[in-house]
């Protein structure tokens, strides 16, 4: 999310990072109203850039940690902000722990614009974090922010609905067309906010869970009873009230918990 900086020269964008910088102070606004910080919250921005969104948030609270891999994006940004105010971390987001930056029962909120190519590896990544993670707001291929609000039976329905709904509360807040960026994306793009569940649905075995979503995914117009037949069989669907004939995409998260729980429970018996 970025906005270039009238005082700074402008920087290109680079199309192996996926950069296209916002440029439309209405939705900058609009995105800054919607995190509405607070003084004493910690915050991370995931690709400050040139910081159009770093400045505002600043202007709200007293510091902030960015995640920044373009190695010139960050060495402005050092330059702009003391490193008291501004922690620049220079680093692949994919491989960047931000649980090393909480202490005790400290969480963070997370603001950025994922880059459109790792957007969804990224997000399975702070699932397995979200337990030091308070809520995330960030701009996302339109495409990829509908997969992720999805319910059962729609086109959009798949692994990431599942794995997502099943940890996060999923709210839509509006769209970003083309134009607000410099350069254009040739994509709608959109506003999320996710917040991680306190208390998802009791899993026996979260490892089995997983497996379970994935395989089911794998082939998605394949019916249950093809898809899943390494796994379990059409009485062990219709144990859990599933029939073996439909497909995977319209089976809601809380029946895949069911399912998972159930399939735990039999190897356990046995």
């Amino acid at each position: 999310m970025n906005r270039q900086d009238k005082d700074q020269p402008k920087h290109r964008a680079r199309k192996r990072f996926g950069q296209h910088f916002l440029t439309d102070q209405h939705i900058i606004d609009q995105i800054i109203s919607a995190v509405a910080p607070q003084k004493n919250e910690r915050i991370v921005e995931i690709g400050p850039g040139t910081g159009v969104l770093t400045r505002p948030l600043l202007a709200q609270i007293d510091s902030l940690d960015v995640v920044e891999l373009d190695r010139d994006l960050a060495a402005n940004l050092r330059q702009e902000f003391s490193s008291e105010i501004l922690r620049v971390h220079e680093i692949d987001v994919l491989n960047f722990s931000f649980r090393s930056l909480v202490e005790g029962q400290e969480k963070i909120r997370l603001i950025g614009n994922l880059p459109y190519n790792i957007s969804t590896p990224l997000i399975f990544l702070l699932l397995d974090e979200s337990e030091v993670i308070s809520d995330m707001t960030f701009m996302l291929q339109k495409e990829v922010a509908d997969r992720m609000a999805a319910g059962a039976g729609s086109k959009q329905y798949g692994r990431l609905s599942v794995m997502l709904q099943y940890q996060c509360d999923t709210e839509f807040l509006f769209d970003v067309p083309p134009e607000a960026f410099d350069p254009p994306p040739k994509v709608m793009s959109s506003i999320i906010h996710l917040t991680p569940k306190k208390q998802p649905l009791p899993l026996k075995d979260r490892q089995l869970f997983d497996k379970l979503v994935k395989q089911a995914f794998s082939q998605r117009r394949k019916t249950l009873h093809n898809v899943l037949k390494d796994l379990v069989n059409d009485n062990d669907l219709e144990a859990v009230g599933l029939s073996p004939k439909v497909r995977s995409d319209t089976i809601t998260m809380e029946e895949y918990v069911k399912l998972a729980n159930y399939m735990a429970s039999q190897m356990t018996d046995k």
